[in-house]
């Protein structure tokens, strides 16, 4: 059964860190209606139930990670993965 999620994320700075998102949440999981909200820093997207954990570890993956699930060294090393993602993000 489809549904819709809305993940609070951490880091979006720009469209070129949107371009990364989607390029890579579309790379790992089959999801419908994805859309990104700078402004409130949320990602949303429709499907399956099971697909949803595999969005968020993908997200974090990439600098991203879910709202309060990270701190200390590691939320230092999401933010400078973001920013590789993000200019990777620019460039395509």
């Amino acid at each position: 059964m489809t549904q819709t999620f809305q993940i609070e994320v951490e880091n979006i700075k720009c469209g070129g860190c949107e371009n990364s998102i989607v390029k890579g949440i579309n790379s790992v999981a089959q999801v419908t209606d994805l859309s990104i909200d700078r402004d409130k820093q949320m990602v949303s997207f429709s499907g399956e139930a099971a697909i949803k954990q595999t969005v968020i570890d993908k997200l974090r993956s990439m600098g991203y990670p879910e709202k309060g699930s990270v701190a200390g060294l590691e939320a230092g090393i999401t933010n400078a993965k973001s920013f590789v993602s993000c200019a990777l993000g620019r460039m395509t």
